[in-house]
């Protein structure tokens, strides 16, 4: 007997599958039958150990409306990965190759449930493409559109992370919480990007006051607990071994 994780990873596999018939080399479908989709999600709703949703019917209406809009969202994240991915030569490349857009389009769909109060399954879906892609998106973050996550391996963005649009992310970088005191505590834990910000490779940001300006550049390694404005450059000048490097903050390109 199937278990049901296999379950959801099988649904969000259709479910793409049904979206993008390419992945199944149907070159002349631009969108393909949700009848299996159908009748997956609402075995999945039926059956969910966690289950708390009555109104499985109505949310089978929103969802199945969700899904035939979601498309044109999902294209400006492809739009996004090939215009800031030289090595991307098509956009069927990415639909079916890259592991940042498997996880962005696991965290959307994902997002669309948890926001429904869907329990159990939003958070399957993202820990699938976790699995297969090494990137961590909890299904609470809030993200815009034009994403862009290069490379990807070891991404984590946190549960009320604030993503704007036009961002790109590449491997290895935490948007993450602070410590805090208590497991319940309200509020955002995790920061705020803003639009068209670059942040590159290993660099650690985190606290929910913490806000990264739009149009900034975050250099890898850096490590950030406190906001910066619009138009930042932060990166680490001139890092040698075993001493604690200077943070070096440009503003509109003057010291």
């Amino acid at each position: 007997m199937m278990n049901y994780r296999k379950k959801v990873e099988l649904f969000f596999e259709e479910l793409l599958d049904t979206i993008y018939p390419i992945r199944q080399a149907k070159v002349d479908v631009e969108f393909g039958d949700v009848k299996n989709v159908r009748a997956s999600f609402l075995d999945l709703l039926y059956n969910n150990v966690e289950k708390n949703q009555d109104a499985c019917e109505d949310l089978l209406f929103k969802f199945l409306d969700f899904i035939s809009n979601i498309k044109p969202d999902l294209n400006k994240d492809v739009d996004a990965i090939y215009n800031g991915d030289p090595a991307a030569k098509s956009h069927n490349e990415i639909i079916m190759a890259y592991p940042g857009f498997y996880a962005i389009a696991a965290y959307r769909v994902a997002h669309f449930l948890h926001n429904e109060g869907v329990p159990l399954i939003p958070r399957i879906i993202t820990e699938i493409a976790h699995t297969h892609t090494g990137i961590d998106i909890h299904p609470g973050a809030k993200i815009g559109t034009h994403l862009c996550i290069d490379h990807g391996t070891g991404v984590v963005i946190g549960e009320t992370t604030v993503i704007g649009n036009h961002v790109k992310i590449y491997q290895g970088v935490t948007l993450g919480a602070l410590s805090v005191p208590e497991r319940d505590s309200k509020g955002q834990r995790h920061p705020t990007i803003e639009d068209n910000v670059v942040i590159y490779a290993q660099a650690i940001i985190l606290g929910g006051e913490t806000v990264i300006g739009h149009n900034s550049v975050i250099g890898g390694n850096v490590w950030l607990t406190e906001s910066v404005p619009p138009f930042s450059k932060v990166y680490y000048k001139n890092p040698q071994t075993n001493i604690q490097p200077t943070l070096d903050t440009i503003l509109d390109g003057n010291h």
